[in-house]
C-alpha cells in the first residue's frame, strides 16, 4: 500500500474545500486535496452554475416568445423555438470551463489533488481508493497533522417517491435531454421554483405542491408576494397546503391531499422532487470518528474545529446555511488558523439569494428576526415601481427594505425582491458588515439610474425623508 504525509488534507473539492486548499498552498501549508467527482463540486457541476445558466436561457426564450406576440419596445420577431440540447452543451460549457479554472488554480498553487473516493480510517489517516485502478488494487493511504471535511450535501429524496425514472432530483432536472410536457415540482422552495419557473418559461406545464400554505416558507411573506404573482402570472398551477402522497398505479401521476384529507391526481412526465438537502455523512467513514453531531450535521465551533482535535469541518456538513460563499468563507478562515492566524467565524451578515423571477435577497435580520430579538428597530421600504432604472428595464416589482436599530440607526439587515435584486446582495453585507448607519448610506452618492438608488431611499425613508415617493 503506497503511503504518503501531509499537513493539511482536504476531503472534498467543492467551494469550501477547493478554496481552503489554495488558501492553505498559499501560506505556504503542505495540502492535498482529495476529491471523489468533479472538482467544484455541487455548486461548479449540478448546482449554482449550470443552474443560473438553465435560467437565463429560459428567460431569453421567454423574452423572444413575448416578442414574438406583442411588444411596448416595438420589437417583433418570427415564432421562436430553442434547441435544447444545443443550451445543454452551452451550459457544460461553462461548467467545464469553471472546473477547468479550478483546477489550474489548484495546481499553480501548489496543491496535490487525489482522484478517488476518501475514505477515514481515524482522525490522522484516509485510505482513497482511486479512480483509474482497479477495485482489488491497494488504496493510498493519507497521513495528516489536520483533516478537513468538506464533502457536501445530498438532495433529499422521499421514502415513498425514491429517485428513478419519472422522478428526478434537481441534478436530472439541469440536464434534460427533451422537455416534458408536464412538469410536477414538489416543494416551494428556492431550487423547486427556480427551476420550476426556468421549465415554464421554456414551455412545460408546471404545477408545484407544497406542504405549507405559502410558496418560499423560509422568506417572509411580504418579499413573496411579488414571486406568488409572477407564478400566477406565468401560468404556474400552485398546489399550497397539500401533501404528496406518492405515484400513481400507472406511475404516469402524482397523488396529493389538500388540508382537509380529499385526495387529486396530477398528470406527469417527470416529477422533480425539491424538498430540501441534507449533510453527506455516510459512505466514506466519518461514523468512525464518533464526531459530535448537531441534528443530521457536524457540530463546530466559531473556528470550525470539531469535538476531535485536529479535525475540521465546513459547508453543507455542518448544515444551514448551506450557502457556497459560506462554504469558502469558513474554508478561507481555517487554512489562516492552520497556517498561524488567529481568526473566527462571526460574519455580521450572510446574504442568501433566490433566483426565481423575480429574485430574492436577504442579508441580516428581517423585521421579524429583530422583532423576536426584542430590538427596538426602524423599517423602511422603496418600490421599484418609483425607480427610473426599473422602469427602463420594465420590471417594477418589488422593493428594498432596510431594517435599523431606533436608536442610533445602525443598520441590522437588508431585504429586496425585483429584477437583478441578487446584484445589491454585496453593497447589503458590505453595510452591515462595516457597521454603516441610516445616515451613511442615505448621504452616499449612488449612481442614477440604477436600482442602486432604491437602497439609498430606502435609508432616506428610513429616516423620513424620501425624496421620491
Amino acid at each position: 500500500m503506497a503511503t504518503q504525509s501531509t499537513k493539511l488534507l482536504v476531503i472534498g473539492g467543492g467551494p469550501g474545500g477547493y478554496v481552503a486548499a489554495i488558501r492553505a498552498a498559499q501560506l505556504g501549508v503542505a495540502t492535498t486535496l482529495v476529491e471523489g467527482e468533479q472538482l467544484g463540486g455541487t455548486c461548479l457541476n449540478i448546482g449554482c452554475i449550470p443552474s443560473k445558466a438553465l435560467i437565463h436561457a429560459a428567460e431569453e426564450f421567454e423574452k423572444t416568445c413575448h416578442y414574438a406576440q406583442d411588444s411596448a419596445l416595438g420589437i417583433h420577431v418570427a415564432a421562436p423555438r430553442i434547441d435544447l440540447a444545443q443550451t445543454v452543451r452551452w451550459k457544460d460549457g461553462i461548467v467545464h470551463k469553471l472546473t477547468s479554472g479550478v483546477a489550474a488554480l489548484l495546481k499553480k498553487n501548489g496543491v496535490q489533488v487525489v482522484r478517488g473516493w476518501a475514505r477515514i480510517i481515524d482522525g490522522k489517516t484516509v485510505e482513497v481508493q482511486e479512480h483509474g485502478t482497479s477495485a482489488d488494487a491497494a488504496p493510498r493511504r493519507i497521513v495528516c497533522e489536520q483533516l478537513l471535511l468538506a464533502p457536501g450535501s445530498l438532495a433529499v429524496a422521499l421514502p415513498f417517491m425514491p429517485f428513478g425514472g419519472r422522478v428526478i432530483s434537481s441534478t436530472q432536472a439541469l440536464a434534460p435531454q427533451t422537455l416534458p410536457k408536464r412538469l410536477v415540482v414538489v416543494g416551494a422552495g428556492y431550487i423547486g421554483l427556480e427551476l420550476g419557473m426556468a421549465y415554464r418559461k421554456l414551455g412545460a406545464e408546471v404545477a408545484v405542491v407544497e406542504a405549507l400554505d405559502r410558496v418560499l416558507p423560509a422568506y417572509d411573506e411580504e418579499l413573496t408576494k411579488p414571486v406568488l404573482a409572477s407564478l400566477r402570472r406565468q401560468g404556474v398551477q400552485l398546489l399550497l397546503g397539500h401533501t404528496v402522497q406518492g405515484l400513481n398505479a400507472n406511475g404516469d401521476a402524482v397523488r396529493v391531499r389538500d388540508a382537509k384529507g380529499e385526495e387529486s391526481e396530477l398528470p406527469a412526465d417527470q416529477v422533480l422532487v425539491a424538498v430540501g438537502r441534507r449533510p453527506r455523512t455516510q459512505g466514506w467513514g466519518l461514523e468512525t470518528l464518533m464526531l459530535d453531531m448537531k441534528g443530521p450535521a457536524v457540530q463546530i465551533d466559531d473556528q470550525c474545529r470539531t469535538s476531535m482535535r485536529g479535525v475540521w469541518a465546513i459547508g453543507d456538513l455542518t448544515g444551514e446555511p448551506m450557502l457556497a460563499h459560506r462554504a469558502m468563507a469558513q474554508g478561507e478562515m481555517v487554512a489562516e488558523i492552520i497556517a498561524g492566524t488567529r481568526r473566527h467565524f462571526a460574519p455580521a451578515a450572510i446574504p442568501a439569494v433566490c433566483f426565481t423571477d423575480p429574485e430574492v435577497v436577504v442579508a441580516g435580520q428581517t423585521p421579524q428576526d429583530a422583532a423576536q430579538a426584542g430590538l427596538d428597530f426602524i423599517a423602511a421600504s422603496f418600490p421599484f415601481a418609483a425607480n427610473g432604472r426599473a422602469m427602463t428595464i420594465e420590471s417594477t416589482d418589488g422593493f428594498v427594505r432596510v431594517v435599523a436599530r431606533r436608536d442610533n440607526h445602525l443598520i441590522v439587515g437588508w431585504q429586496a425582491v425585483g429584477r437583478g435584486v441578487s446584484e445589491l446582495s454585496a453593497a447589503f453585507s458590505q453595510s452591515i458588515e462595516m457597521g454603516a448607519r441610516l445616515e451613511d448610506v442615505a448621504g452616499t452618492i449612488h449612481a442614477h439610474p440604477t436600482l442602486g438608488e432604491a437602497v439609498q431611499e430606502a435609508a432616506l425613508r428610513a429616516l423620513g425623508h424620501a425624496l421620491h415617493i
